[in-house]
Order: C-alpha cells, then structure tokens, then sequence
C-alpha cells in the first residue's frame, strides 16, 4: 500500500525537513504500542534527525481508547501556539495519566495561551484536520497503530525495525 495523499506543508514534520527519507507515523496517543514506539522514535531522530524528514499523522481509535481524539485535539491546538511537538512529547510521555484534565496541565505545562487554547480545542478545523488524517490513514491500509511509511510506501515493522533499517543504510 502507499501513503494517500503525500505529505505536503499540512503535515507535522520534524527532523530535516528537505530530507530524503521521509517516514510518517499514523499514531493514536493512547495507544500502548504507539507509547512503546515513541522512545524508540526519539532515539532515531537523536541519532539520524538530520537524515530524516519525521511526520505524525493523527490516527485515533477513539471506539478503544477514550483519550486519543481529545489528546490529538490538544495536540492540534497546541500547534496553533507553535508547540505541537512539544504537545505530541509530553502526551506520549505521560500516557498513563492520560485525560481531559490532565491535557490542560500539559497545556499550562507548556506556557500555552489557556483561553486560547480551550477556544482552539473547540475549533471544527481542528476536528476536520484529524479526519483528515484518519480517513488518509483508511485508504492508505492503515488497520491499526503505530503504522509506518517510509517514502511513502507501508513498512511492514514496527520502531525497532526502522532504526535497524537505517543503521544498515548507514553502515
């Protein structure tokens, strides 16, 4: 399968953004394995950041986990602050206490603009980008997360599996 529609500037991306390599992660914030994942993903973007354009795509399986449309909302609205990474980071970081309430400490956390955020959360373009990402994620074979495309075709493997792909790329 591969990635439907390519990235483009709509995208959260992180690393070097005129990179070669370009991997996109279809993540749900309250995902188990997507928290398992994201140490494993740091550490690749410590090691090969300047070789990799990283992109997030919002996946929420929000009939299984109640938290991750709401966390992808902050996230989203954070991003309006220019703290989506910040945002993705400490969500990840803290999965375990995952909630609304909590979302609006990691919101302080991060010297957000609170009324603004709250109003922002509220926002129906936020609801469509994470649609948006969704329903990109369905017609590309995304069925689960984390899901990865590198170079916008499915990679068959998890985290661990990426980083071993690039050190024998880099070897």
């Amino acid at each position: 399968m591969s990635l439907k529609p390519n990235v483009s500037k709509t995208d959260h991306a992180q690393g070097n953004l005129d990179a070669d390599l370009v991997i996109v992660e279809y993540g749900d914030y309250q995902c188990p394995y997507c928290g398992a994942a994201y140490p494993v993903l740091k550490e690749l973007m410590k090691e090969f950041g300047s070789q990799i354009k990283f992109v997030f795509r919002n996946f929420p399986l929000s009939e299984m986990h109640q938290y991750a449309r709401p966390a992808a909302l902050a996230a989203e609205a954070a991003n309006l602050q220019g703290k989506f990474w910040e945002m993705h980071d400490a969500i990840y970081e803290n999965q375990q206490y995952l909630n609304e309430d909590f979302l609006l400490k990691l919101a302080k956390k991060l010297s957000l603009d609170i009324p603004q955020f709250k109003a922002d959360i509220e926002n129906p373009k936020l609801t469509e980008k994470i649609d948006a990402d969704f329903q990109s994620g369905i017609v590309s074979g995304v069925n689960g997360t984390p899901s990865f495309f590198v170079n916008g075709n499915k990679f068959n493997g998890g985290a661990e599996d990426l980083v071993q792909l690039l050190n024998e790329n880099a070897e």
